[in-house]
């Protein structure tokens, strides 16, 4: 193949990965629009120009984090406080990064950037998507990742510059997010032929809840599922490959 041919291929390689990536992301939009948009607003009636909402949604990518920050920034310059509070409220994705790890490796320096923009969402998809056949699995999982991110961009810094002119309640608007997540759960049980984890991700978060409360519970849940499952992994990958045979 001659040098144009491989930089055709390649095109049609990058394209191919958006194309099979794009439709996958489409519920997360909702989702990450309305949320940036309420967050960029909240930015703006703070006090804000839009080029705080702008930089921090491209820079922090942190929906939860990015919503407290406005708090400490108004507040006292207290760095060792922040550092405790996003680590506290982004301490799951310690949990998730571990089981990408084998995922996200060997993709040069889209590994980076998917180890960077990896939210809960991109996790969701990036671990359960069936990718096509024929579709470059680090493409694919690079433009669900930049999309999910232009997506929280986009939004974040709309509200920030349009902000001062909308006027409307913005009360429940948080539920998209909630509903986002029962509808990537549920199509994930639909492809399961076990549903062991997903019943013991279920259960053990409900203890977690009763047991410690809304505000705490959600790492010892993300502690008990990852000590579960590492224990009946053996069971679980027996079973699963006695299904294929």
């Amino acid at each position: 193949m001659t040098e144009l041919q491989i930089k055709q291929q390649k095109r049609r390689e990058i394209r191919s990965a958006f194309r099979a990536a794009f439709p996958h992301t489409i519920p997360i939009f909702a989702g990450f629009w309305f949320l940036g948009l309420t967050y960029g607003i909240y930015m703006n009636v703070s006090g804000f120009s839009f080029i705080y909402p702008m930089l921090m949604s491209v820079t922090i990518f942190a929906g939860s984090v990015e919503f407290v920050t406005v708090n400490l920034l108004l507040g006292a310059f207290n760095p060792l406080q922040a550092f405790a509070m996003a680590l506290m409220i982004n301490a799951r994705h310690l949990f998730y990064g571990i089981s990408m790890l084998e995922k996200y490796r060997g993709y040069g320096w889209k590994s980076f950037y998917l180890i960077f923009g990896m939210c809960d969402e991109s996790f969701s998809i990036n671990y359960t998507a069936d990718i096509p056949r024929g579709v470059d699995k680090g493409w694919f999982m690079f433009f669900v990742t930049l999309l999910n991110h232009f997506y929280w961009f986009f939004g974040a810094t709309l509200g920030g510059i349009f902000g001062s002119l909308i006027h409307f309640d913005t009360e429940g608007l948080d539920f998209v997010m909630t509903a986002m997540f029962v509808v990537i759960f549920m199509e994930q049980w639909l492809k399961e032929k076990n549903h062991t984890s997903s019943i013991l991700g279920l259960l053990l978060s409900l203890i977690c809840l009763c047991a410690f409360g809304a505000e705490n519970f959600i790492i010892p849940a993300m502690l008990a599922i990852l000590a579960v499952l590492t224990l009946i992994r053996k069971p679980l990958e027996a079973e699963k490959g006695g299904d294929h045979s």
